[in-house]
Formats: C-alpha cells, structure tokens, sequence
C-alpha cells in the first residue's frame, strides 16, 4: 500500500544515518525517500492468512510523446555509475555513506534503462512525484524495489522507492517516485532543476526476503488497517486516494492518520479519521491476533521502536515486515 515514503517516512533516503540491521521487505508500495529526522510514518496491519495489494489511483496522465537520451549519453551514465561504485569502496571518511555505499551488497538488476520525466507534481509542500517514461521494455521491479537514480552532470547517484505499481509499469511503460526535499544533490535536483522532458537513468535494486506473488484470484482481500503518522496532514501523502479507497471497500480498509505538530484546523473530510500524537501501543494491541501480518514503513528509528513496541504486546517476530535499506 503507498501513502508515501515522502508521506510513509521518507524523502531524500540518502540523507539517512547508515544503518546495516535489516529487515524483511515487504511487498508494498512505498513511498518517497526519508531522512532520518522524518517523524513520517505509516504501520500496515493486514489480516489474513493473505497477502493484500492495493493499487494507488494514478495521479497524472498524459505525456505520451518519448524522446530518450541517446545511447552515448547512457554510455556516460554507466561509467559514471560504475567508476562511482568502484571507486567509493575505496574511500574511508568519517561522512556519512552515500546511497551506493550503503547498499553495495544489495540485488541490483543488470539493466539500466533511460527514461524521461513526463509528470511533476507536488504531493506536499515538500514532496515532488515525478512520473517516468521507461524506454527499455525488459526493464521490471517488484513492489517494495528502489531504483538507482542516475543524473547527467551529477555525480551523487541517488536511491528512491518506487511508489507505483508493477502493473503501471507493464500498462503504460510508466513509473512514479515521490520525493522529499533535501539538500542532497539528487534531491535537490528533482526539486530545484528537473522539468517535464528531463531525463535520467534509472536501475531497480533491493532484496525482498519473504516475497511472495499473488497469482490470479488465489488471495482474497482480508482487513487492512493502515495507521500513518506525519507532522502535519499537509504532509500525509496520498490521504485522498486513501480514503477513496476506504469508501472503495468499506469494513476492508481503515485507516487512522496521526499528526504530531498540527497547528492549523483539521479539515472537514480529514476530522473523523486524524488522531493528534505518535502512534501508540494501545493503538495496536487490539489488533494483535494470530492471523495478524504487520508491515512498517518510515525511517530506521521508528522501524526499530515500532518493532520493539510490537514485540512488547505479543507479535511473533516473523510476522513483522519492513524495509530499512537506508
């Protein structure tokens, strides 16, 4: 499910602290890249002996025109990517390690594809989503993958999760990134530089432990409870496709947003589904049961408080999934 790592925690993931401890990836939308500083956050818990994928409504359209860098312009970003990547297991300084470094022991597919922005939009006061055209038809992730952000004349490759689905990709050739402000280069790029027809290459990497596919209709929809955390509900990406999906499929799909630093008035639409403060272990110890799968999203602190707290009110721990690649 996608609020938005923007919105689920995340926005320049490179501007994280490092941390090596990992988790068990889970096969959902993410969202936007993080900085560890990020109070943003969302806590999936999903009923079932099922695995359940919702799909976020596509917020842009159009752009169907590609023109893609030539093939010496790829030539030169995969110099630039493999001199970066060889020559930074070399250096050893107290800054913190770049998004490359920190996952040099990472999957990552062979292929790297052009690809051109064909969509800007801003999702918060904070978080752009950017819509690429991909030109490489074997070019494929699985939900819950990063990519490799690759820019002409930038030398700082950038790792941003992938807050679309698969089955957009394999539709319409497209995929979308949301993205947090940060003074990182890449994402100052995305926020400062890049325009419609823009492009980048782009690489899918991530190692998705316990994975597993739906094939055909063998799962059913179970019961999602989605608990998303934010500063502000400026900043809960994604709230209007969440709650179209609520009324979608009513008593299937609840969610419950929390706010840390709300100042302003709640709106309307918002009010009966906002909650002030952190989410809480009495929050979630009603939802303990045997048949519970929780999934966590957002930066590594909350990941490992959120997963103490479970711990604390009786969830095995192989019922608890994550992501904390950076």
């Amino acid at each position: 499910m996608a609020p938005g790592s923007g919105g689920s925690g995340t926005g320049g993931r490179e501007e994280a602290a490092p941390d090596g401890a990992r988790g068990r990836d889970f096969p959902s939308r993410d969202a936007a890249a993080g900085s560890s500083d990020s109070e943003d956050c969302l806590v999936i818990m999903a009923r079932a002996t099922i695995y359940v994928g919702c799909t976020v409504p596509q917020l842009l359209r159009g752009a169907q025109s590609r023109i893609f860098p030539s093939d010496s312009a790829l030539g030169v970003l995969r110099r630039s990517a493999f001199c970066y990547c060889t020559g930074s297991s070399t250096i050893k300084s107290k800054r913190k390690m770049d998004h490359l470094e920190r996952t040099a022991n990472n999957f990552r597919q062979e292929v790297i594809t052009q690809a051109k922005v064909c969509g800007i939009t801003n999702e918060s006061e904070t978080v752009k989503r950017l819509r690429l055209a991909i030109a490489n038809k074997d070019f494929t992730f699985k939900a819950g993958q990063w990519v490799d952000f690759f820019i002409p004349g930038v030398s700082v490759v950038g790792g941003f999760s992938i807050c679309s689905s698969p089955s957009l990709l394999k539709r319409e050739g497209i995929l979308e990134l949301a993205v947090k402000y940060t003074v990182h280069p890449p994402a100052h790029w995305i926020h400062t530089e890049c325009t419609l027809d823009s492009e980048v290459a782009l690489r899918v990497g991530a190692d998705l432990h316990g994975y597993q596919e739906g094939k055909g209709n063998r799962h059913k929809l179970g019961t999602v409870k989605l608990y998303y955390s934010a500063k502000t509900t400026s900043e809960l990406l994604f709230k209007k496709n969440i709650l179209g999906l609520m009324k979608a499929f009513p008593g299937k799909i609840t969610c419950c947003f929390h706010v840390t630093q709300q100042r302003s008035q709640i709106c309307e639409e918002l009010q009966p589904h906002v909650t002030e403060g952190r989410i809480s272990e009495k929050d979630l110890e009603k939802h303990v049961s045997n048949d519970t799968s929780w999934y966590i999203c957002g930066p590594p602190p909350m990941i490992e408080s959120i997963s103490k707290l479970l711990a604390n009110i009786g969830v095995p721990r192989n019922c608890v999934f994550f992501e904390k690649w950076w």
